[in-house]
Parts: C-alpha cells; sequence; structure tokens
C-alpha cells in the first residue's frame, strides 16, 4: 500500500500553500469583516489557473486529477473559507455542466473566460420550500417553440449578487417527482426578468455572496437548455461525490487552520508557571485534535482516490464528508476553548474558524442525509483499495 502524494502534488501543494499564505491568509480577516467579494483575489485565482484544475487542457484547463484538486481546496480553506467557498463554486458546480453539457458556442462563450476568472458562474438548485427534497422544486420552465420562459425563486445561491452567468434547475413538466427536471444556462446580463434579489446576512463565510435568484418570465434559448429536458437530477448526482469529497477538503483546510492556531498560543499563553500546552488537559486536547484531522484526511484522500481510479464511491465520499465536517466544527470549537477567554474576542481568527465550520455542516448535505445515505449500504465492511466497485 502507499500512502504518499507524488512528487507533482507535493510540489503543486506546496506552490498553493506558498500562494495562499502570501496572499490569502493576510486579508483573510479583513475580507471576513468587510463581508465584501474579493474581486481581486478573484481574477488573481482565475489568473494562476486554478478554477480550470479539473478541467481538460482544450479549454483551458490543467486536467488535474481529483486528489490535486482537493489539495488546492484544502489549502485555499486553510487560508479563508470564503475564498474557497467562492473558487470551489466556481471550478465546479458553476462551471461543470455548461462544459459537460452545453454547446461549444456556451462552452467558448462562458466556460473559457469563467476559467480564466472574467466570469462568474453560480448553480442555482435550492429554492425556499426544497432543499434536499430536490423534488419539491417549483420553479418551472414552460415552452415555447424554440424558447423556455423561467419563473421561480431560488435561494441560498453562492456568489448570486455578483453572478454573470447561472446554471438553473427548473421543471418542464408538472408531473410530481424528479423526473423532468433540467438545467439551463441563464445569463442575467442579457435575459430580462432576472433578479439578483436580496444577499443573505450569514454569521459566517462572510466574504463568499449568498442570495436569491427571482425569475420572472425569463425567455431562455433552447440552445441554453444543458443536456434534455430530463434527468437534471441524474446529471447533479454524477458530481455529487466529489462535491462531497471537495467539501471534506474545505474541511480539512480550516481544521488545520483551527488547530495550529491553537498550538501556537498553548506554547505561547502561560499559566502557573508554564504554557498552557505543556498542561495535560490542553495537550490531551491538541492530541484529540490532531489524532481526529488525521483520520478525515485519510477517509477524504481515499474517497479523492477512488474518484480517480473511477472506482464508484457515493458511500465513501459521504462518510469522508460526514466525518471530515464533523471533525473541523469539533476541532473549532476545542481551538475556541484552547483561548478561553480570547477565543470570544474578534482579535483572534480562532472565532472566524468556529462561525465558518458551520457552513461546511450543509454544503454537499447535512449530516443526517449523509447517514441516510450511508445507512442504504451497511452490509458492505469497510474497505480499502478497488473494493468499493466491486
Amino acid at each position: 500500500m502507499e500512502f504518499r502524494l507524488s512528487e507533482a502534488q507535493e510540489l503543486f501543494r506546496r506552490t498553493v500553500a506558498a500562494f495562499v499564505d502570501a496572499e490569502i491568509a493576510p486579508v483573510a480577516d479583513e475580507l471576513d469583516a468587510k463581508g465584501e467579494f474579493p474581486l481581486a483575489l478573484f481574477r488573481r485565482i482565475g489568473e494562476l489557473g486554478y478554477f480550470g484544475l479539473r478541467y481538460p487542457e482544450e479549454v483551458g484547463g490543467a486536467a488535474a486529477d481529483k486528489v490535486t484538486y482537493c489539495l488546492w481546496a484544502e489549502e485555499l480553506a486553510r487560508g479563508s473559507m470564503s475564498v474557497a467557498a467562492i473558487s470551489c463554486m466556481q471550478s465546479l458546480m458553476g462551471t461543470h455542466f455548461v462544459f459537460k453539457y452545453g454547446t461549444e458556442e456556451l462552452r467558448q462563450r462562458y466556460l473559457v473566460p469563467a476559467l480564466r476568472g472574467e466570469r462568474i458562474g453560480t448553480f442555482a438548485l435550492t429554492e425556499p420550500d426544497a432543499g434536499s427534497d430536490v423534488g419539491n422544486i417549483t420553479t418551472f420552465a414552460e415552452r415555447q417553440g424554440d424558447t423556455y420562459i423561467l419563473r421561480g425563486t431560488k435561494t441560498w445561491v453562492t456568489s448570486a449578487p455578483v453572478a454573470d452567468f447561472l446554471t438553473v434547475a427548473a421543471k418542464t413538466s408538472k408531473e410530481r417527482g424528479m423526473k423532468h427536471i433540467a438545467l439551463f444556462l441563464v445569463d442575467p446580463r442579457e435575459m430580462p426578468g432576472v433578479t439578483l434579489s436580496k444577499k443573505i446576512d450569514k454569521m459566517g463565510v462572510r466574504a463568499a455572496h449568498t442570495g436569491e435568484i427571482v425569475l420572472e418570465g425569463v425567455r431562455v434559448p433552447e440552445t441554453h437548455l444543458l443536456g434534455g429536458e430530463t434527468g437534471g437530477v441524474e446529471k447533479v448526482g454524477g458530481i455529487l461525490a466529489e462535491i462531497r469529497v471537495m467539501t471534506a477538503a474545505l474541511s480539512l483546510g480550516l481544521a488545520r487552520a483551527a488547530y495550529e492556531s491553537a498550538l501556537r498560543y498553548s506554547r505561547e499563553r502561560v499559566a502557573f508557571g508554564k504554557p498552557i500546552g505543556e498542561h495535560q488537559a490542553i495537550a490531551f486536547k491538541l492530541a484529540d485534535m490532531l489524532t481526529a484531522i488525521h483520520g478525515a484526511t485519510l477517509m477524504t484522500y481515499h474517497a479523492a482516490w477512488c474518484l480517480d481510479g473511477g472506482i464508484p464511491a457515493a458511500r465513501e465520499a459521504a462518510m469522508a464528508k460526514l466525518v471530515a465536517s464533523e471533525t473541523a466544527n469539533r476541532v473549532a470549537d476545542e481551538a475556541s476553548r484552547i483561548f478561553a477567554s480570547y477565543g470570544f474576542a474578534m482579535e483572534y481568527p480562532v472565532q472566524r474558524y468556529f462561525r465558518d465550520a458551520r457552513f461546511l455542516l450543509l454544503g454537499g448535505g447535512t449530516s443526517e442525509i449523509l447517514r441516510v445515505i450511508i445507512s442504504r449500504d451497511l452490509d458492505r465492511p469497510p474497505t480499502l483499495g478497488s473494493v468499493p466497485g466491486a
């Protein structure tokens, strides 16, 4: 068995880490305090080619593997969860569907500039009364000749207030259920009737703008239908495991940042004549935190490795996301406790880690939903290697 990154992956990780330390981490607190979309930094990430990591070279990508993509996501989250959330939406859900199902014209018009950071893309699925229950969405696309008329409201859409294009899930039939759900590429700048509505004021991940989208009789050309009038749920499901593994990687980055912050503080803060880290009560906390991060790391990168090998890993991805996101929240909580009163002060970033960690419990499926998914596959024992696909 081999438990190490390739030389190229190690070099890539060091390169991203250096970028994060130089350009993201120093401004993370300021971004959080102001709550402003970091457009200049977003453009910079695009210039470096990071948005195209998972895409082939013919559209301006790097054709990187899933492990490499997760390394990037983890390092970004270590620096700023806001920047990481924006970047992962842009590089995965916000651009995947136009790449996979869009015409060459749509690819050149939207995907290629988005991978360069010149256009902001996002994905709109959730509605005020439909979250995990996708079949309950009410946004409707009525066909009129070679045009679809979209009406409905989407919410909790990352980057919605600043988006240049949206992949919108809508029903194409009044029939109940998930069969007749389609995906449409909507351009709010060129298609009247799109309102990028209120920005949601969140407790964490504050520089990653999240908002509502209102569609009022939006005329969408048939050419902007991404892959047919049905099968939208299956299209989303096709990258759901990758979304969950990516979210697990984000969780690792935040957990590492919280742990490292607490470790440094434990060596600086003196109580009863010695650094608090030398007291067993604190040392044991740090030991538990590090152990949990190590376990979550192994699960996350094993799931990413499965995806790279074409091995079905829906359960492994759900497990990785469940464990990593819960670990990030526990580690952020314990880090705050180590800081004691100062963990409650805005002076230290540990309060930001504590707030941002809650975001990780939502993206990619809540812990409760993930347990439902895992519980459907209880007969197969924990596995290594290629057994998940057996």
